[in-house]
């Protein structure tokens, strides 16, 4: 079993990034920290999708202001085999980590 740290990313500006995906036979239970590194506010979006395109459905945040050299964090998420956590931003300042553990 997998724990600790299961990704990390700083975000190229508007580009969805593919942060983490669930290995095969695995769930997942992890927390995401989003961070913006600059003073200046942006925006970011947060999905728990099957692909590296969410769809509509698949979106848990979107376009959430991320204020100046702030944090959001999402606790407690369970994902399934397969699925992958997808994270965009406005800016190129935002850094994402994901820790947890697979089971």
């Amino acid at each position: 079993m997998a724990s600790g740290t299961l990704g990390q990313a700083a975000l190229s500006a508007t580009t969805n990034t593919t942060v983490y995906t669930v290995p095969a036979s695995k769930t997942a239970t992890f927390n995401v920290s989003i961070c913006n590194r600059s003073g200046t506010e942006t925006t970011i979006r947060l999905a728990i999708a099957a692909a590296a395109t969410p769809t509509d459905a698949e979106w848990i945040e979107y376009d959430t202001a991320l204020v100046g050299n702030g944090v959001i964090e999402r606790t407690g998420i369970v994902a399934s085999e397969a699925k992958k956590l997808v994270v965009y931003a406005g800016a190129a300042t935002v850094s994402v980590n994901v820790y947890g553990y697979e089971e």
